[in-house]
């Protein structure tokens, strides 16, 4: 419904509490150059008021991955990680002092310009020897955008996913993506209901070890396994992202092989079909895409099967596409190639998508209301795309698994945070959502997941 040209639905951002919390990992994960041993979460609840006067809470959470999000050399993790919180907290007020009505997808896009704003007056103020980069401004900003979303469903009594059309939207697609998209929403391409399960990705770290019998003896005994064949005897898992070196080509081929092997060798001994389906990530560690082509040629000629079925590759290069500007298309002819730390704004997508980068990875990290338009945009040109993860846990990972299934993924969602994180982390969450947080037959389950809001159900 409209009222003097707002929407009734249109929320007033009224109150924005942060607060943060730290979880130690139970075994350290190593993507790229990296080692993490735990992360911070950004934990969010706002308060609206819609055109009627009525209010409700909404709640949001998200780790401050500073290491993949700012993984800069000249500023070390702790002043990354603060001024990360500080980036939080400061967007947390401009979202309080908003002062109007709107739909959360405006908020966020009326607010853009001040996060980047946001993010140049604490590198500054904080003296950082780089300044912070633009993704690490989504992560900090993406609890708060997701309580605002959340809250918004809470308050028009919806689930935040029905919001996306032209009942509870001011402005269609052609305001935000172009003409193009004129009388266009973003509920067009979005799915009426949740998936009831999907296909889940299980993470095999460069540190993580493949099979029992090579488990080191300090390994944490805390009923949890500790090497791929005992995760994928559990969890019955059939889809893999194996993290590369994207330096050392004969470790990455050989580790893509015995990481298909060791899982082959679970599902048949188990009595399941052995079909795999496999993801690879360098996590931006190739010189060139031309090395991933040489891996390409290597794993097809050792085990034709293994090259089969590998899905698609994530980043093999830096994240700055203007440093060399790649020629993705070789690359993008043999497998997808996502594009993932490179993709911050929209700007990004258009120079990815000229460059031959055949797909991209969507993150709930880099705000919801941004990943909702590159879905949009991606359905539109018909380019695949993935959910990842950032490691999620708690109702950081309800929201991931949730948004996933609104949409058509290539396949099902990545979910790791159970592989790192201790057993008795988020409790309550892990309660609620059971079919979330834990992994069977290599599926999560969407069940748990409320009607209203983000169905986080979080009174």
């Amino acid at each position: 419904m409209v009222r003097g040209g707002k929407m009734l639905s249109d929320i007033l951002p009224k109150r924005v509490e942060v607060g943060f919390h730290f979880e130690p990992f139970r075994s350290p994960l190593k993507f790229g150059a990296v080692v993490m041993e735990g992360m911070t979460y950004c934990m969010v609840e706002v308060e609206v008021e819609d055109g009627r006067g009525r209010t409700a809470r909404g709640n949001g959470s998200m780790p401050l991955a500073d290491m993949w999000a700012f993984p800069s050399p000249k500023v070390p993790h702790e002043l990354r990680e603060s001024a990360m919180r500080e980036v939080a907290l400061r967007f947390a007020r401009k979202v309080e002092g908003y002062g109007r009505r709107a739909h959360p997808v405006d908020i966020f896009l009326e607010l853009e310009d001040e996060l980047a704003q946001i993010g140049r007056d604490v590198s500054r103020e904080m003296g950082l020897a780089e300044e912070l980069p633009f993704l690490a401004l989504l992560v900090s900003a993406s609890a708060v955008d997701a309580a605002l979303h959340d809250a918004f469903g809470k308050v028009n009594g919806i689930c935040s996913y029905d919001g996306y059309g032209k009942d509870f939207m001011e402005h269609d697609l052609g305001y935000y993506l172009g003409e193009e998209f004129r009388g266009k929403y973003i509920g067009d391409y979005l799915r009426s209901r949740y998936l009831s399960e999907l296909p889940v990705f299980h993470l095999v770290g460069g540190l993580d070890v493949l099979r029992k019998g090579e488990v080191p003896e300090d390994a944490p005994q805390d009923g949890l396994p500790n090497s791929l064949e005992e995760w994928v005897e559990r969890d019955g898992l059939f889809c893999l992202k194996v993290k590369l070196r994207g330096k050392d080509l004969e470790w990455d081929v050989r580790r893509t092989l015995e990481v298909a092997e060791v899982a082959r060798e679970v599902r048949r001994r188990m009595g399941w079909d052995d079909r795999l389906y496999l993801s690879v990530d360098t996590n931006e560690q190739c010189e060139s895409p031309e090395y991933m082509v040489e891996y390409l040629k290597k794993v097809e000629e050792k085990d034709p099967r293994t090259y089969e079925e590998i899905l698609y590759l994530e980043q093999p290069t830096e994240r700055d596409l203007s440093l060399h500007r790649w020629d993705m298309r070789k690359l993008s002819s043999l497998k997808p190639v996502v594009i993932d730390e490179s993709l911050a704004t929209l700007d990004d997508y258009r120079l990815a998508r000229q460059l031959g980068w055949s797909g991209v990875a969507l993150k709930t990290c880099k705000c919801h209301s941004s990943a909702l338009l590159f879905v949009c945009l991606a359905e539109e040109e018909g380019v695949p795309y993935t959910v990842q993860d950032l490691t999620l846990y708690g109702t950081a990972l309800v929201h991931s698994v949730g948004f996933a299934a609104r949409i058509r993924t290539m396949m099902g969602v990545e979910s790791n945070g159970c592989q790192y994180h201790r057993r008795e982390a988020f409790p309550e969450v892990r309660r609620l959502h059971p079919g979330v947080m834990e992994r069977r037959e290599g599926k999560v389950r969407t069940d748990s997941i409320g009607e209203v809001g983000l169905g986080f159900r979080i009174e």
